[in-house]
């Protein structure tokens, strides 16, 4: 039988010593046979219950993805042709220092680092392509359902608060850190109203007005297709050099209302929230002096001074059917008031918040809302509120949220300039459009429903100096979901 002789047997063994240090990595074989498919002339040629814009569409999206799996597909190519050039580097070198014995350990650990590099780049790639299909998915959904409608600009700093008459006419009101109060025509964007009678910011002078108004509502003008505004741009940071020229727009024959009908004063600090009881005979406010008062409005008498909280209020609420009100704080709870019997009422601590409780809102049934700065929302059933039964956790500080009653949709207005839609489920819905061109371009501060309006059925507010109107397309967004 032949033997091997010891020279031959060396060399045997530092060749399978170089292969065992080889750099192995695992690849997923990628055809490069031309992809099968039917051109675009055969499907736009088909026959489809779709509208054209939506195909159009749908065209367009599915051309982006091509053309992003296309490129990752180039770039496997590349990096397949990177590995295969660091494992021939990697050959060379346990060759050329065989006998400078380098350890296992050493060229394991080297293999090692490329390989992880490697991994990392192939990661990020695929993050970075499916983060821009995704994203156009979503920002083409929102700008379907959300379309900004009306800009509201004639304030001169900061709006504290939106909200939407409930009885007609229906007009918008803004109260604003320029101390004044305007109201808007929806449709014409046209200022109606401006009362000045406060002497602070928002009711900064520690009272809260009640004043009457009588509008001529102007005849309204077509408006544009909305979504003839919406611009094809990605969203991009604006600066606040990017801020409305609001120089001019209030209409200089816009009447000046300067005396209130009644002023309630029993407050020691700012007054930040109002709203009415059921009724409107009796009207509750908060106050940054830690108490909420309940107030006849005929005779503008305390009815109820409310006290408990630790720190300032930031906001109170009513039921819009039963005599219960809901106010939130800094000391990270809410309350709840009860009084529905005449002769008592009860109150509730709740401590579902680890931060600021910046609004709790009721809706339609059992149910209460509250945002926090600790950037979560919690819906909460009254008849058992130990815990919520639905939480949203966001990436920014919420501020006044608003519930549209009918269709249970929550709007969360953040710090960060967002505005999102959830569910009472917790499902995010849809996000507000915001590019160079439209949305807002500061902290947005509160958000109002208006939900029988035909033309705008959601307003916002920030720290931009304007109010914007927007048509939410609420059965394609619940479709949708």
């Amino acid at each position: 039988m032949p033997t091997e002789s010891g020279s031959c047997s060396t060399a045997r063994q530092a060749k399978q010593k170089r292969k065992s240090h080889s750099l192995s990595i695992r690849r997923t074989n990628s055809s490069e046979q031309e992809r099968t498919g039917l051109p675009r002339e055969m499907l736009e040629g088909q026959d489809s219950k779709l509208p054209s814009s939506v195909r159009s569409t749908l065209l367009e999206l599915f051309g982006q993805i091509e053309r992003e799996f296309e490129n990752l597909y180039i770039e496997n190519l590349e990096l397949r042709r990177e590995i295969d050039t660091l494992n021939e580097r990697l050959a060379a070198e346990g060759q050329a220092i065989d006998g400078a014995e380098l350890s296992k350990g050493q060229l394991k650990t080297k293999a090692s680092h490329s390989t992880s590099q490697l991994s990392q780049k192939l990661k990020t790639t695929y993050k970075a392509s499916t983060s821009k299909i995704v994203s156009s998915f979503k920002t083409t959904t929102s700008r379907a359902v959300c379309q900004l409608v009306k800009e509201y600009i004639g304030h001169r700093d900061g709006i504290w608060d939106v909200s939407v008459a409930r009885t007609q006419p229906v007009v918008l009101g803004t109260a604003s850190a320029d101390h004044t109060a305007l109201l808007w025509s929806i449709e014409t964007g046209k200022c109606l109203v401006k009362y000045t009678g406060h002497v602070g910011s928002a009711s900064g002078d520690q009272t809260a007005h009640i004043w009457r108004y009588v509008v001529q509502l102007p005849t309204p003008q077509p408006i544009a297709d909305p979504s003839q505004q919406i611009s094809g741009e990605d969203e991009i940071e604006c600066s606040d050099k990017d801020e409305p020229d609001i120089d001019g727009d209030v209409s200089s024959d816009c009447p000046t209302i300067r005396i209130p009908l009644t002023s309630l004063k029993s407050h020691q600090g700012v007054v930040i929230a109002a709203d009415w009881l059921v009724g409107g005979k009796q009207a509750v406010t908060a106050s940054w002096d830690r108490t909420a008062n309940l107030y006849d409005v005929e005779t503008s008498e305390l009815v109820h001074s409310l006290t408990g909280h630790d720190q300032e209020l930031t906001h109170c609420c009513t039921h819009p059917t039963q005599r219960l009100v809901v106010t939130s704080s800094r000391d990270t709870t809410f309350r709840l008031w009860d009084f529905r019997d005449p002769s008592i009422h009860s109150v509730n601590v709740f401590q579902g918040h680890t931060d600021t409780v910046t609004s709790a809102v009721f809706t339609v049934g059992d149910n209460v809302v509250s945002g926090s700065d600790d950037r979560t929302v919690k819906v909460w059933d009254l008849k058992n509120m130990r815990s919520p039964i639905a939480t949203i956790r966001t990436d920014s500080a919420i501020n006044r949220i608003n519930v549209c009653v009918g269709q249970k949709i929550i709007a969360l207005p953040h710090d960060n300039r967002q505005v999102r839609l959830f569910d009472m489920s917790g499902v995010r819905l849809a996000r507000l459009p915001r590019s160079s061109r439209q949305g807002h371009r500061r902290m947005v501060c509160c958000s109002a429903w208006s939900e029988d309006h035909p033309i705008c059925n959601l307003f916002t507010c920030g720290f931009d100096r304007q109010a914007i109107g927007w048509n939410i397309n609420i059965p394609a967004l619940l479709q949708e979901k």
